[in-house]
Formats: structure tokens, C-alpha cells, sequence
């Protein structure tokens, strides 16, 4: 299947330069949405994993699809100021600037491994701060997965410099 063709690309969104890599068009496909779950849980259906955490906002629904079909737990990872309970909180760089990230503080207990997903893989700054608040709250993550990486942004180099194991369905080339 060709993802490709089922994304939708937004030029100066959110900012003047950016090409935005849009998956609501992919996800109202239903055949593309079913291919990017199947190969999901195809790759880690035998992993060894306790929880799925999902970044907000289109990784919480790639993350609760495949939650619900490798029977897992699923946690979120949210911009700050979105959860009700007590928090923990991230500092992270994006490719136009910084925000906060935040998780449950009782989202992971210590020792539990965590797969990471987002729908996106840019400059990497999302997914180490979402990987820094889960290493702050005793877990380790074990991958992280996305359906698109922006390869000269370099965010699958960092991560796997930073010893992150990346998977991504498809390379979008272009900025």
C-alpha cells in the first residue's frame, strides 16, 4: 500500500517553511488506517512490553488501536496543562521552537518497559522529551514507533544516538 498517497501535505502550517504531514486523510481511509495498525502489531506482538505510551495528539489514536489489539495499557503523554492529577513535566525542543510535556506521575510503575508512539518523527525533540519523562518515572522504552519520518530533520539519528531502537512505516522526503 502506498501510505504516500493518503497524506495530506499542508504547506506553512504551523508556521511559514513547514511542510505539515497531515494523517487525518490516512486515518479516514479505512484500508490505510486498518494496513498502518496490522503492521504495528505485526512488528510487536512479541515484543516484550508492559505499556504503550501515546504522544498527543495522533498518537493517542495509533497508540489506543494497538493498544487494544496487543491487549496492552495505554498512557499518554500530553502538552502541559491537560491532565487532571499530579504530573511530572518535560522541557523539549521542536523544529520551530519549545514546549512542555507531561505524564500521570503514576502513569508507569518503576521498571516497566514502554513502547513510544507518535504519528510523526521530526527533529526528535518530542519523542526524547516523551522517552525523558518516562526514564523520570522508573520505565524504560524499548522502541519508539511512528508511521512517518522527516529524514533530513536527523530525529531518527538523535534517537538513535541516544540508544532509541526507531521504526517507521514510511520516509517522507522534504521539509
Amino acid at each position: 500500500m502506498n501510505l504516500k498517497e493518503l497524506i495530506r501535505t499542508v504547506p506553512d502550517f504551523p508556521h511559514k517553511g513547514i511542510m505539515f504531514r497531515d494523517i487525518t486523510t490516512l486515518l479516514k481511509n479505512s484500508d490505510g488506517f486498518h494496513y498502518c495498525i496490522d503492521e504495528f502489531c505485526n512488528r510487536y506482538e512479541h515484543y516484550d512490553f508492559d505499556l504503550i505510551a501515546a504522544i498527543e495528539s495522533r498518537g493517542f489514536i495509533l497508540g489506543a488501536a494497538m493498544a487494544y489489539r496487543l491487549n496492552k495499557g495505554l498512557v499518554l503523554v500530553r502538552k502541559k496543562g491537560k491532565l487532571p492529577g499530579e504530573t511530572v513535566s518535560q522541557e523539549y525542543q521542536l523544529e520551530y521552537g519549545t514546549d512542555v510535556l507531561e505524564m500521570h506521575t503514576d502513569s508507569i510503575k518503576k521498571g516497566q518497559k514502554v513502547l513510544l508512539v507518535d504519528d510523526l518523527l521530526a527533529t526528535g525533540g518530542t519523542a526524547m522529551g516523551a522517552k525523558n519523562l518516562i526514564e523520570k518515572l522508573g520505565g524504560t522504552v524499548c522502541e519508539f514507533a511512528a508511521v512517518i519520518d522527516l529524514p533530513e530533520l536527523k530525529g531518527k539519528e538523535k534517537l538513535e544516538k541516544s540508544g532509541l531502537n526507531v521504526f517507521n512505516l514510511i520516509d517522507f522526503e522534504g521539509l
